[in-house]
C-alpha cells in the first residue's frame, strides 16, 4: 500500500517505504543499530536482504524507498552527506581519461571535487552555461560520459531546461545527473524530465530541521542503481541507521515545510526590490526573474532560496549580517530556521575570483534560506539591518 503510485505526494511523504514493525506493531521504523547480521545458512546467504551494514541497513533502506516514492525511479542509494552522493555518481559514471560537463554555477564541493580531486586522476571537465542547452551540445566530446547540472543553481538561481539537456543527452547516449536540492521532488521531478539521476544533499530540506548530514540518488535504472552502490560499497560513505531515522522524520513535512516557507520568499523578495539597499533581486517567484517562465514549466513551486546584491559590497554584506537577529549566519540552507549566507567568503570562498564573477558569485551577493517564522518578523529584521547601512 505504501508504495502505491496512485497515492498523492503528501502521502506518500508520510507512509511511503514504511511499515509497522511486525514485533512490536511500532508505527515508527526502528533504529537497527547492528553492524552485523546471521544468515540461516550457507545457501540462504542474503535471504534475508542484509549481511553487513556497510552494504544495507533496514533503515537506510526504509528512507531509501520512501525518497524513491517521492522521486519516482527504480531505486535511490542514501550516503553519509550530499557530497557523497555527488562523489558517488561521477565516480561510477567517469574513468581515467573521460570527460564530463557541469553547470558552471554549482555548488562549491562539487566544483572542489572536479577540479581538485578527479581532475588528479585523470577526469576531464567543462563548466558551462547550461541556461542555454546549446552549450551543452557544444561542450560534449567523443569522450563525455557524464552531463552533471544543477537547478536552481547555488547561489545565483540559474535555472537549467532539464528536458531540453535531458533530450541531448539521450542523443549522445550520455547519463544527466540533476542536483535537486533546492526545490526537492515536491516542487521539481527530473526524472521524470528524462534525467537517469536525481541527486540530494539530504541534509537541506529532505531533513529540514538541522539535524542530520546526508545525501541520496535516484536513479532511473538497475544498471545505475548497481553501479552507484558498489561505489558507496567500497568507500564506506554509507548514511548511518541514526540519521537515516531522523531523516524519516524530517521528510514527513516536507511539501507543509516548503509551501509556507516559499510564501515566506516571495513576501521577502517582493520587500527586498522596494528596497534601495538591495542593487538586484533575484528569487524564481518575481515577474522580474529572466526565467520566470522556464520556473513555471518544470517546477511547481519556486522554493524558498533567494538572494540580493547589496550596495558597498563585501564589507556592506559584512556588516548587514553582523546585524541581522533573526537570520542566523550559516552555510546550511533549507531548514525551518532562516539562515543568511555570504558565498564569497563562506560556501564559494575556494572558488577563483575571476570565475566567481564570471559566473555572477558577486562580492556583495547575499544569500538567503528562508525559514518559518512569521515573515513580517524576518521582513522587519532585515529592514533594521539595511537601514544601518
Amino acid at each position: 500500500m505504501t508504495q502505491n503510485k496512485d497515492l498523492h505526494f503528501k502521502t506518500r511523504e508520510v507512509h511511503a517505504g514504511v511499515e509497522p514493525d511486525p514485533t512490536t506493531g511500532a508505527i515508527l521504523t526502528p533504529i537497527y543499530q547492528a553492524t552485523t547480521y546471521v544468515q540461516d545458512s550457507v545457501d540462504d546467504y542474503l535471504s534475508k536482504g542484509f549481511s553487513y551494514s556497510r552494504s544495507g541497513n533496514p533503515t537506510v533502506v526504509a528512507l531509501e524507498d520512501r525518497i524513491t516514492a517521492l522521486e519516482g525511479g527504480v531505486g535511490t542509494v542514501c550516503f553519509s552527506t550530499g557530497m557523497a552522493a555527488t562523489s558517488a555518481v561521477m565516480m561510477a559514471m567517469l574513468n581515467a581519461g573521460e570527460h564530463a560537463v557541469l553547470s558552471d554555477v554549482v555548488y562549491g564541493g562539487t566544483h572542489r571535487l572536479s577540479t581538485r580531486v578527479l581532475s588528479r586522476f585523470g577526469v576531464e571537465y567543462s563548466f558551462v552555461d547550461t541556461s542555454d542547452a546549446q552549450n551543452v551540445r557544444n561542450a560534449i566530446k567523443e569522450n563525455t560520459r557524464l552531463i552533471f547540472t544543477e537547478t536552481p543553481a547555488n547561489p545565483t538561481l540559474k535555472l537549467t531546461d532539464i528536458a531540453a539537456v535531458s533530450d541531448i543527452a539521450r542523443e549522445h547516449g550520455i547519463p544527466h545527473c540533476v542536483d535537486n536540492t533546492f526545490l526537492t521532488p515536491y516542487f521539481q521531478r527530473p526524472l521524470e524530465l528524462g534525467a537517469d539521476f536525481s541527486m540530494h544533499s539530504t541534509t537541506k530540506y529532505i531533513d529540514g530541521h538541522n539535524v542530520t548530514v546526508g545525501g541520496s540518488v535516484t536513479v532511473t535504472t538497475s544498471e545505475n542503481l548497481e553501479a552507484v552502490q558498489f561505489v558507496r560499497n567500497c568507500l564506506g560513505s554509507n548514511m548511518s541507521p541514526m540519521v537515516a531515522f531522523f531523516t524519516l522524520q524530517g521528510c514527513k513535512t516536507l511539501s507543509t515545510r516548503l509551501e509556507a516557507q516559499s510564501a515566506n520568499a516571495m513576501k521577502i523578495a517582493q520587500f527586498l526590490e522596494s528596497h534601495p539597499m538591495a542593487e538586484r533581486v533575484a528569487y524564481p517567484g518575481l515577474a522580474s526573474f529572466p526565467q520566470r517562465e522556464l520556473a513555471e514549466k518544470q517546477a511547481s513551486g519556486f522554493g524558498a532560496m533567494l538572494w540580493f546584491e547589496v550596495k558597498g559590497g563585501v564589507e556592506s554584506g559584512k556588516k548587514l549580517m553582523d546585524t541581522l537577529q533573526l537570520w542566523s549566519l550559516a552555510e546550511n540552507l533549507g531548514s525551518v530556521e532562516s539562515l543568511v549566507t555570504h558565498s564569497v567568503t563562506m560556501t564559494h570562498a575556494d572558488m577563483d575570483p575571476a570565475e566567481r564573477q564570471r559566473v555572477g558569485i558577486t562580492d556583495g551577493l547575499v544569500r538567503l534560506s528562508v525559514g518559518l517564522e512569521d515573515p513580517d518578523d524576518l521582513i522587519a529584521d532585515l529592514s533594521q539591518a539595511l537601514d544601518r547601512l
